[in-house]
Formats: C-alpha cells, sequence, structure tokens
C-alpha cells in the first residue's frame, strides 16, 4: 500500500512519529528502492531491539510504503491503543490458537491489497551473542508459499543503542547513528508450489535468515558466526515382527 491511500489516522501518527525519529536517529538508508512498486511485498527484517519496529517503519515509510506490522492479538484489545492500531492497518495474530487461521486470511487479504507486511521471522529479540541474527521461526515462509509475494530482507544496526535490549537503558542521545539495508527479493523459486511441509518450511527459513545475517555482516564488517544446525528429528524405530 502505497502512502498516497493513507487515511487521517496513520497520516497523524506520522507527523507525532516521524519529527521525534529525525531528531533522534542519524539515519543511512540503502535499498529503499528494493520496496517500490505497488504490489504486496513480505519484509523481513532482523529483531536487535524494541527500538528497532520505530527504525524499520521510518525506512519502510521513506521508501514509499506503509508498514503493517503483525502484533500480538490482545494488545489490540487494549482500550484506545486496539481502535489506533486497528485504525492504521496494523495487522493481529491469535498465536497458538484455531484463530491463527483466520490471522493467516488477514495477512493474504493485506498482501492482495498491496499491502507491505513487516514480519520479523526471529519472533522475538534475538538472543544470539553480538546480536547476530538467530534462527527463525516459520511463518514469513509459510505466508511467502501461500501467496507467491516476494520476500524482501532488511538488516539494520543502531536501534540498539536506541534502547539496549540487555540493560533495557533508554539512549536519548540525538543524531544517533543508525543504518538500515534493504537487498534484493530472497530467492525461494525452488520451492514454488511446493506443499508446506515443516521440513519445506524450515528450509525457506534457514535460507530467508540467512540472508539477513549476510546483510548484517555487510554493514558490521565483521564475520558471521558459523551457520547453526537446526536439532536432528529422532525417527521412531521400524517394529519388526
Amino acid at each position: 500500500m502505497g502512502r498516497r491511500k493513507l487515511g487521517f489516522w496513520p497520516r497523524f501518527a506520522v507527523v507525532l512519529v516521524k519529527p521525534v525519529l529525525t531528531v533522534w536517529t542519524r539515519r543511512s538508508w540503502r535499498g529503499t528502492e528494493q520496496l517500490g512498486g505497488d504490489g504486496g511485498i513480505i519484509i523481513v527484517p532482523n529483531h536487535i531491539s524494541h527500538a528497532d519496529p520505530l527504525v524499520a517503519a521510518h525506512f519502510i515509510y521513506d521508501a514509499g510504503r506503509w508498514p503493517q506490522f503483525l502484533g500480538k492479538a490482545s494488545v489490540f484489545r487494549v482500550p484506545v491503543i486496539g481502535w489506533i492500531l486497528h485504525r492504521c492497518r496494523q495487522i493481529p495474530v491469535e498465536r497458538g490458537s484455531v484463530d491463527a487461521v483466520k490471522s493467516l486470511d488477514r495477512l493474504v487479504e493485506a498482501l492482495d491489497s498491496g499491502g507491505a507486511v513487516v514480519i520479523y521471522p526471529e519472533g522475538t529479540i534475538t538472543r544470539e551473542p553480538d546480536l547476530w541474527p538467530m534462527r527463525g521461526k516459520t511463518g514469513a515462509a509459510r505466508l511467502a508459499l501461500a501467496t507467491g509475494a516476494p520476500v524482501i530482507p532488511v538488516a539494520m544496526v543502531g536501534p540498539e543503542r536506541m534502547f539496549d535490549p540487555k540493560t533495557a537503558r533508554l539512549g536519548l542521545r540525538p543524531r544517533t547513528p543508525v543504518t538500515v539495508v534493504a537487498g534484493p527479493p530472497v530467492d525461494l523459486s525452488r520451492w514454488a508450489g511446493a506443499t508446506p511441509t515443516r521440513a519445506i518450511l524450515e528450509e525457506m527459513t534457514d535460507t530467508i535468515m540467512l540472508r539477513i545475517r549476510d546483510l548484517v555482516a555487510e554493514i558490521r564488517g565483521g564475520t558471521p558466526p558459523p551457520l547453526w544446525e537446526r536439532p536432528a528429528r529422532t525417527r521412531t524405530p521400524e517394529v519388526t515382527e
């Protein structure tokens, strides 16, 4: 969804939040052209701080798109806050319930309408040393397989200076440097039309996370950690007579 189609409440949120971020951060944006166009896209950022959704939203908005984040459905039931989130076209997601299927339907509808849906594949702030990306969950892969929408990897460094996830310390220094880079769509073509088995979704997710990890390494200039390994599946022994 482009910015031209925004209503009152999204524009009001921009008026409130963007000036604060403009003063708070010194931004280095790269790859905003990867988010161009009007078609639905799945944006998959790394997650390093409670502040990085604000930075991601700023980046996506400057790229000409309106970010639609996934949020816990319980937050949408909070008076006033939930109402505002709905008006700003954010997407409630039910977890661990039969309503999770309805959440997937909402995501598909958002993409069909040209939305820029933001999914954190890690599901929470990374627990890897030095804030490298950790192994992801399969939600983004499942949505990509269901819709064929391009998956755009986004890497960021700097929001941890705005809010340190280890100490919970808020950094209010103006012009805190933040860098955000969007890469080309992740090549998931080998799985097009595949049945969404657990093995397939995990393979797709690892491909997505490794692309994000490589982008983070490009920003930081360091060597990424070794490839994580998924636990080996135990096989049920065959019963012979």
